[in-house]
């Protein structure tokens, strides 16, 4: 199987941003199907507040899709169904920065967040030949393209907090042959610059995705990590878009830290509920799978020390492809999302 892939929320993601006082309409890909997500910060209406910060400390988007969704619902007097898209909406999600205007969309995310004194959770998807042709394909052109990108969002985030997630698959996706030989310097070299841009910043914490429990061992991919500049950022993040219990994450996390320096890393619990899927295709069980449920709400106060925090990185409720029934890569699926939060 390939990685964390449906990591795939940016590539339908139109994350757009607040800038304060005005909207931002971003033309790129979208995490809704409507054009929504256009001035973020704002409450859709759902009353979608912060979660307390001493356990979580990072940026609720109250007027993400979830949450536009839960006042569709309730407006409509469908109660049900809104309280358990409600779930998902009241939670902190990353939100992943588009190629179009990301110095725009990085500033206001982080003015946001500032302002609601939370920390903005950004996930960067943009790495050229990304996901080896599959439902995410794309990225940016090349490398000049992505080093533009780069500092754009490090301009836009400036001296505000933030914790990046860095390229989910790029790194996996060199050890396990999806991405052609002729591209891997050029990668290595375009994510240990991404690490070195973005921790220039004063309050910024980077991870580096490093897969998931299910697809293979960490002695298969901790040098290529650390080529990529691990040891430069402040850790690595497992099952980003995957289903893998957090004791199954865990485990694998702590086998990888030994062997890069014992760095800390975060876990993706968006969808890990129900732990993954068995049946059916194995190259696609990691995608849309059915049955699934939400997992451990984001949190800083994790099972270990050398977790620094459970995060909902995939965007519960947005398709992973179109497979299953589900509708393109990032797009919301509202059918999948109360299956999630039903089973929760």
């Amino acid at each position: 199987m390939y990685g964390s892939r449906g990591a795939g929320t940016f590539a339908a993601t139109r994350a757009s941003a607040v800038l304060l006082g005005a909207a931002l309409l971003v033309a790129g890909c979208s995490s809704g199907d409507d054009g929504d997500d256009g001035d973020q910060g704002k409450d859709a209406g759902a009353g979608i507040t912060q979660q307390p910060k001493e356990a979580d400390p990072f940026w609720v988007n109250p007027d993400s899709t979830a949450a536009r969704r839960v006042a569709e619902l309730e407006q409509a007097g469908q109660d049900s169904d809104a309280a358990r898209i409600r779930k998902i909406a009241e939670q902190p999600v990353g939100e992943w920065i588009s190629p179009e205007n990301p110095e725009e969309q990085a500033r206001g995310f982080t003015e946001a967040a500032d302002e609601a004194g939370r920390t903005a959770l950004l996930v960067l998807y943009n790495i050229p030949h990304r996901d080896c042709g599959q439902y995410s394909q794309g990225g940016a052109a090349d490398g000049d393209a992505y080093r533009s990108f780069v500092d754009a969002v490090a301009k836009g985030i400036g001296d505000r907090s933030a914790t990046v997630i860095l390229e989910p698959d790029a790194v996996l996706h060199l050890v396990d042959g999806c991405t052609p030989e002729e591209f891997h310097e050029e990668r290595y070299d375009l994510l240990g610059g991404a690490v070195d841009t973005l921790k220039s910043l004063a309050d910024t914490k980077v991870y580096l995705d490093a897969g998931n429990a299910g697809w293979g061992d960490p002695d298969q991919i901790h040098e290529p990590l650390t080529r990529a500049g691990v040891d430069r950022a402040d850790g690595f993040a497992v099952n980003v878009s995957n289903f893998y219990s957090t004791d199954d994450s865990l485990a694998y996390g702590k086998q990888l830290s030994a062997k890069v320096g014992d760095q800390h890393f975060v876990i993706d619990t968006s969808r890990n509920g129900n732990g993954p899927y068995t049946e059916g295709d194995e190259t696609e069980r990691w995608c849309n799978p059915p049955g699934r449920a939400l997992g451990e709400t984001p949190t800083t106060r994790t099972a270990d020390p050398l977790v620094d925090a459970y995060l909902w990185i995939k965007r519960p409720g947005e398709s992973d492809g179109e497979c299953k029934g589900g509708p393109k890569a990032g797009e919301w699926w509202q059918d999948y999302a109360l299956e999630l939060a039903r089973e929760t």
